[in-house]
């Protein structure tokens, strides 16, 4: 019988990679040097186990010299190749496409063999190229054929402006083309670095690119670095902005599910007196809302549609979502110009997949898949005006210091080194990738009001950010003050329990700028190069910002009510997963994986993002 000689892992499985996978290259071995090895007389003695030599130290057993022994897939994985880099080429490698042999297809060259050839061959240096972008109507950072990314834009745009050649316009690894940072999808940065090799002889290039790019990408400078120059190896850390609305510091209507469970475990836990002074300034916020908005609309109508208004108000999602599902025609499916432009108290159900960067889980605002307007009934018609009246309410809003303070003192709690775990996907405890450290999170203590809304400003300066971080570290701070859960809540998130932590919108955030310390030191005094600093471009950038990320993100808000729709689902969302925000502690939150138990999967949907990169980040 032939024995299995493949490496075995821990678990007895045999380690082997599947066909096709990229994977660190190894020398190969010619067919010539086996033969000589196979030739080699046999010279141990029989008999004696150590090759006929008594005493003395055992030698180890002879190995071609060329030759690189067999690895199991844990020894794979600490190899020199960079986990980021990996994972780049297995996204490339799933993201390829395939002939109908399942070969894979070139990507088509777009300039024929003629203009190729006529084309001159210029000198290429590695350089950073400073950028920025509004991330709106873009798939996120990373080059991808098959989406509309920023990388991608640039791309063409450096081979229109001739800093990338005609014969290299395939593929952008022949450019060795590396990010600083990766966003997600409709996320800003008013400052990102990439590194690659351009053709940079011509004095206006950076005007020439710019030229051949959409409004909302600018680059702001190309600089020359060392060869070996990688910008996101090299950078030391990033600064990011978020800009939240300050309602969202409201705590969620009486009337909700999640107040509701908030108020019972604090009278329960014998929180209830802390609970009231954390919210002192808010605490009758809506009452006095109901008094005076919602009230007027109830009394115009009769005692039948008021009583079903009030049942609806506040309804929980599948019964909101079954009576939309009723007054619909079945064929029918809402335009973006047919949905109402006032979004809903109550929310339905929509398919797992994200509507809007940052919804938890995907949501659609109740009464945007509605009938048409001659269905539309007397309780259609009051829905909406309320629905209106509380987006209103929540608009005129105006912070106070106290609040600030809190969220402040919640975002202290996220400095130093910690296991964010809980603040990205598919991440464990015990994974060592999961700590990262974080050197400050301040809110600006001066709110600013665009139109109707007053915005805060928050800014994280850290080393490096996993997928969703950001977004979800600003979704708990938020949602601990709204909700006046204990301080201690957010120190008990980095233990081993885990929980479900809804990521905010993803239309508030931007990376400000990465942080090249280290290189700039070694630029100036050892390579004789300028150094990589976004301060010269201070006036343009701040223009840039004004114009095409602030005003876009005020405008979207404006028009699709954003955060209201993510807190609103958050408030209404009936299960025990956020209940960790209740006096209850933890583990009243925790996640648990009993088959079958109600809303497990759809809480999948919103933490898992199986179609997003799970090794993506935020930088």
């Amino acid at each position: 019988m032939a024995t299995d000689t493949s490496p075995q892992l821990a678990d007895g499985a045999p380690s082997r990679q599947p066909a096709d996978l990229p994977v660190a290259d190894k020398p190969a071995v010619s067919s010539e040097s086996r033969a000589e090895s196979s030739a080699q007389p046999d010279t141990t003695a029989v008999g004696e186990p150590d090759g006929g030599r008594r005493g003395g130290k055992r030698e180890p057993a002879r190995r071609h010299p060329k030759r690189k022994h067999d690895v199991g897939r844990s020894a794979w994985s600490r190899e020199a190749t960079d986990k980021r880099g990996r994972n780049t080429e297995y996204q490339e490698f799933k993201r390829r496409k395939v002939d109908k042999d399942g070969n894979p297809e070139a990507v088509a060259n777009p300039f024929s063999a003629e203009e190729i050839a006529a084309e001159g061959r210029r000198p290429k240096r590695k350089v950073a190229v400073m950028v920025g972008y509004s991330g709106t109507g873009y798939k996120g950072m990373q080059i991808n054929n098959e989406e509309k990314t920023i990388e991608g834009d640039l791309f063409k745009a450096f081979v229109a402006a001739g800093a990338i050649s005609k014969a290299n316009a395939d593929d952008h690894k022949k450019s060795s083309l590396v990010r600083c940072a990766r966003t997600d999808k409709g996320v800003h940065a008013a400052g990102n670095v990439i590194s690659l090799k351009l053709i940079i002889e011509d004095e206006d290039i950076v005007e020439k690119i710019n030229a051949n790019l959409p409004e909302q990408i600018r680059v702001w400078g190309i600089q020359r670095t060392n060869n070996s120059f990688s910008c996101y190896q090299t950078c030391d850390s990033r600064w990011y902005e978020y800009l939240l609305p300050t309602f969202c510091l409201l705590p969620p209507h009486p009337d909700s599910w999640l107040w509701k469970q908030l108020v019972d475990a604090a009278k329960e836990k014998g929180y209830y007196e802390e609970f009231q002074a954390k919210l002192a300034d808010v605490i009758d916020y809506w009452r006095e809302v109901d008094e005076k908005d919602i009230k007027p609309i109830l009394e115009k109508l009769d005692s039948d549609t008021r009583a079903k208004v009030l049942e609806r108000i506040h309804a929980d999602e599948d019964a909101v979502a079954a009576q939309s599902d009723e007054a619909k025609p079945a064929t029918e499916t809402k335009t973006d110009e047919e949905k109402p432009t006032g979004s809903a108290v109550e929310t339905v159900d929509a398919p797992a997949t994200e509507q809007q960067e940052g919804s938890v889980p995907a949501e659609v605002p109740a009464g945007s898949v509605k009938p048409r307007n001659r269905d539309l009934t007397p309780v259609d018609f009051a829905l909406r005006d309320i629905k209106a009246a509380y987006i209103a309410a929540k608009r005129r809003y105006r912070v106070t210091p106290e609040r600030l303070n809190q969220l402040q003192e919640a975002l202290n709690q996220y400095c130093g080194t910690i296991n964010f775990h809980n603040y990205t996907i598919q991440k464990s405890f015990k994974d060592p990738s999961a700590k990262r450290h974080i050197k400050s999170f301040q809110v600006n203590m001066n709110p600013i009001q665009i139109r109707s809304t007053e915005w805060v400003s928050l800014k994280v300066h850290g080393q490096s950010f996993m997928m969703h971080q950001i977004r979800k570290m600003v979704g708990m701070a938020s949602l601990v003050v709204r909700c006046a859960t204990p301080l201690e809540r957010i120190k008990e998130s980095y233990g081993p329990t885990r929980i479900a932590i809804p990521k905010a919108p993803g239309l508030g955030l931007l990376l400000e700028r990465p942080v090249f310390d280290a290189y700039n030191r070694r630029a100036k005094d050892n390579f004789g190069k300028e150094t990589i600093d976004f301060s010269k471009y201070d006036d343009e950038l701040q223009a840039f910002k004004d114009k095409q990320i602030y005003q876009r993100i005020f405008e979207v808000e404006e028009q699709e009510n954003t955060f209201h729709v993510f807190f609103q689902q958050v408030d209404n969302f009936k299960s025990d997963y956020f209940l960790w925000l209740t006096a209850g502690g933890i583990d009243a939150g925790a996640i648990r994986t009993a088959k079958g138990e109600k809303g497990a999967k759809t809480l999948e949907a919103e933490i898992g993002d199986e179609d997003e990169d799970p090794e993506g980040g935020e930088g």
